[in-house]
């Protein structure tokens, strides 16, 4: 049982990781830092949107309308610390 935690462990560090470079490319793409009619840019980008818009989309249809601020993420990073923490918490049920 102590692999499955480590495993679902190891999943959350993997989303929250995949977020955050998400948030971060986002941020480089609206300031001009990188450039979209790069290939590899938008490789990358194409592909970190098709994993994350699954999770995006029920929480943005969730969540007011705030204009050009997307606060999903943010919910998504919360919501796996929330759970890390349970799991943390719980973790005499996987030994």
């Amino acid at each position: 049982m102590t692999s499955i935690f480590q495993i679902l462990m190891l999943l959350i560090g993997f989303v929250k990781f995949v977020v955050i470079a998400h948030i971060i490319m986002s941020w480089l793409i609206n300031f001009g830092v990188l450039n979209m009619s790069q290939s590899f840019v938008a490789q990358i980008w194409d592909g970190l949107n098709r994993l994350l818009q699954p999770i995006y989309d029920p929480i943005r249809r969730f969540l007011p309308s705030m204009g050009g601020l997307d606060l999903a993420p943010l919910v998504v990073i919360l919501a796996l610390y929330a759970f890390e923490i349970v799991l943390r918490n719980n973790v005499a049920l996987f030994l």
